[in-house]
């Protein structure tokens, strides 16, 4: 097995942005969300070939790939030779072209306007059609599927993020360590990878780009995820009736994800 250096739960990559595991947070009841198991990542089109040996040696079984059609044309993974993992793909859009990958209009992107652009996303993602039905297909497989999985989309911070935090919640890990798990994104050891694939398509779109714009919308902020579970509880009264009604986790899929993936 090559070497795989990590700072916490990051693994150290050349082409991989935000590659991390996110278990072994307490759970309500006793025990850790299993380590070793759960990873999430942005896209691998410029994963390296030790990259790619780590991601090898990791294991994965399933690799839910929440980006849509045009994002993995333009943007093809990069495989092990290797790789025999179950690939869960949408054959459709899954977004209307996140505001970190160059879309959503010709603006100035101020820092309030690239918050509003990614309070938008995050308002639109409980109810679109193309996001409920991966993030369902990620709890059937993860409940199917024996092994290693990893999740990822573009940037691997705002789908990514929903889906772990969806998953961690359903595992009964406390809802602030639940905030602080999407909050890493923002000590990702990788943030220039991500600048390099994102920034020339945004700077073309938008011109200069200052920091905390810039933070905006590579970033995370707390109130990204707040906007999501307050939506889906105005709707639907709670995240576990979401879970339940909408993405299929009923209370015998949570004890079965529970005793496959906690310790």
């Amino acid at each position: 097995m090559p070497n795989t250096p990590r700072s916490g739960p990051f693994y150290l990559t050349q082409g991989i942005h935000n590659l991390r595991d996110y278990g072994g947070y307490a759970v309500a009841g006793g025990g850790r969300v299993r380590t070793g198991l759960l990873l999430r990542s942005g896209q691998h089109m410029e994963a390296s070939d030790d990259d790619l040996a780590l991601i090898d040696a990791l294991d994965i079984r399933t690799v839910i790939d929440l980006r849509g059609v045009s994002e993995r044309e333009g943007f093809p993974c990069r495989r092990h030779a290797n790789f025999a993992a179950q690939v869960v793909a949408y054959e459709g859009e899954t977004s209307n072209s996140p505001p970190h990958e160059g879309g959503g209009g010709q603006v100035v992107m101020t820092p309030q306007k690239a918050r509003e652009r990614m309070l938008a996303v995050y308002t639109r993602m409980p109810v679109n059609p193309a996001m409920i039905a991966m993030f369902t297909r990620y709890f059937n497989v993860l409940d199917e599927n024996d092994g290693g999985s990893l999740v990822h989309c573009f940037a691997g911070k705002d789908r990514t993020g929903i889906a772990v935090a969806l998953l961690l919640h359903v595992l009964g890990v406390h809802h602030d360590d639940i905030i602080a798990e999407f909050l890493l994104t923002n000590e990702a050891p990788t943030r220039e990878i991500l600048e390099r694939q994102s920034l020339p398509r945004m700077e073309a779109h938008y011109g200069a780009i200052e920091p905390e714009a810039l933070h905006n919308l590579m970033g995370v902020l707390p109130e990204y995820i707040d906007t999501y579970i307050a939506e889906v509880t105005r709707d639907h009264g709670s995240l576990d009736t979401y879970l339940a009604t909408i993405l299929g986790v009923d209370e015998a899929r949570k004890d079965r994800l529970r005793a496959k993936l906690v310790a």
